[in-house]
């Protein structure tokens, strides 16, 4: 009954399947089929009665940590989806196509920057993980079929995120009108992929982070735009919440890069710090690729902290934490999601050991989708995966099964995703999207014991949550709090 139901829906949505095409109809769940039947219902001037995401509050934030202490404002933003009123969904898919191209933007290869006199990011370790997890992807895809509908390939399109501000948006036009991909996976700089999206935004395409952590990449309010990765706000809030209200901290201090991906990643932990009555006590800034950490050091050592925070890279982490060490300081090290890295481990040694870093998901949960991906990983490329190959392969897996069902049509590759009614079940785990098309999905901390990463929930910790008022509609996609 429910697949000659399916099968009717399809039908009306205008894709035409037969009982012999098996492949497309398993990856069209009703829901799916009855957002394709909307879009294919209404002419080029109409936009397409989809229901819009309505959440909340914004970002599951706790009352006691939400600005204007208390006082609900007059107008609160990113809490309705932005919906597309263009006419591109009326553009029919081209006739002659001999792959579908899909474009990669990260950071693959070291540059150095004229304006800075030296290189120019940080971050190839992470973009290469990125890379061969959306590589992994693509080729699954391809060895299953390709694009369905006229069995070709699906080709990956990789452009290099030299770190050079604006050359992000030169790239997504390249591959947006001289490759024409259909959509993008990119970035991790939250400088760049800021640029980046807005011209995406002009190209009407849809750009997938899976990398760049920063808060307000969808602060944008951009409709082609989403993420797949629990972002700095959310890692925030956890380790906030075991700092202050599981551990009691009074008095907690922060050492941070100073480029984008440090400032604007300890935000959240100032602003939450304060607003629950323990504001941080002291914030040091350091350059990016420094050896010599003794001055900020020092001013920490200085200020009786109870714990101290790190965001930055993990060569630095490692670094400063020797010699916090070095110069007697014992207090426990907390850290941003990049510090569960090798290359953190292994230059802390054993000082490593009871550093506890927030992490955007739990690569330890029992879930043979994960168990697959593992294998396949090592399989293809002789290591174990990490974070940012994990999310990238869930970013391209999302992007391929839009393009699947909605056709080679950017819009309604938009549509799709966009309107999807149930979390993405990724390797990463469930990836419920929010009103702003942001990964609202479940955080974790990890504490380094033993010669490894160990992963626990907010439960598994016992950390207290903040009330979250139950405002308005609740999202599609989201548990309700008690």
């Amino acid at each position: 009954m429910i697949a000659k139901l399916l099968s009717g829906l399809l039908l009306l949505a205008g894709i035409g399947l037969t009982e012999e095409d098996p492949r497309l109809r398993e990856l069209i769940d009703p829901d799916t089929a009855e957002i394709l039947r909307r879009i294919h219902a209404v002419d080029a001037y109409t936009v397409p009665d989809l229901e819009l995401r309505k959440d909340p509050n914004y970002a599951r934030t706790p009352a006691d940590i939400e600005p204007y202490s208390g006082v609900r404002p007059y107008k609160e933003h990113f809490l309705l989806q932005m919906q597309y009123h263009g006419p591109g969904r009326a553009k029919p898919e081209p006739e002659h196509v001999d792959t579908v191209k899909i474009g990669f933007l990260g950071p693959i290869i070291p540059t150095v920057s004229v304006a800075t006199g030296g290189k120019s990011h940080d971050e190839e370790t992470i973009g290469i993980k990125m890379l061969q997890g959306a590589q992994l992807a693509v080729e699954e895809a391809n060895a299953k079929g390709g694009y369905f509908r006229r069995n070709i390939p699906f080709e990956l399109v990789v452009s290099n995120d030299n770190g050079l501000w604006g050359s992000s948006g030169d790239e997504i036009i390249k591959m947006a009108y001289k490759d024409r991909v259909w959509a993008i996976l990119g970035s991790i700089d939250g400088a760049n992929t800021h640029i980046a999206i807005r011209v995406a935004l002009k190209a009407e395409l849809v750009m997938i982070t899976s990398g760049d952590t920063d808060p307000t990449f969808i602060e944008t309010n951009i409709p082609w735009v989403a993420r797949v990765i629990s972002d700095d706000r959310q890692q925030a809030y956890l380790l906030v919440d075991y700092m202050i209200r599981k551990q009691d901290y009074k008095r907690i201090g922060i050492i941070r890069s100073s480029n984008r991906y440090g400032r604007f990643g300890v935000r959240e932990v100032k602003d939450s710090c304060r607003r629950l009555g323990r504001p941080v006590v002291i914030e040091m800034a350091y350059r990016l690729g420094q050896d010599d950490y003794s001055l900020q050091i020092e001013r920490l050592k200085a200020a009786k902290l109870d714990a101290v925070v790190h965001w930055g890279n993990p060569r630095e982490g490692a670094i400063i934490l020797k010699q916090m060490r070095a110069m007697g300081m014992d207090q426990p090290f907390f850290a941003c999601d990049r510090t569960i890295s090798k290359i953190f481990t292994d230059a802390a040694g054993d000082l490593a050991e009871g550093v506890i870093a927030a992490s955007p998901w739990n690569p330890d949960r029992r879930d043979p989708k994960l168990e697959r991906f593992r294998e396949a990983f090592r399989k293809r490329f002789n290591e174990e995966p990490e974070t940012y190959a994990a999310h990238a392969y869930d970013g391209m897996n999302l992007l391929i099964w839009a393009i699947q069902v909605a056709g080679l049509n950017r819009a309604k590759i938009r549509d799709v995703i966009a309107a999807r009614t149930k979390p993405w079940p990724g390797v990463t785990g469930d990836i419920p999207f929010s009103a702003a098309m942001d990964d609202l999905g479940e955080v974790f901390l990890a504490r380094f014991e033993g010669g490894r990463w160990r992963y626990y929930s907010r439960e598994d910790l016992q950390v207290p949550r903040g009330y979250i008022p139950p405002r308005d509609r609740v999202s599609r996609n989201l548990p309700t709090e008690d």
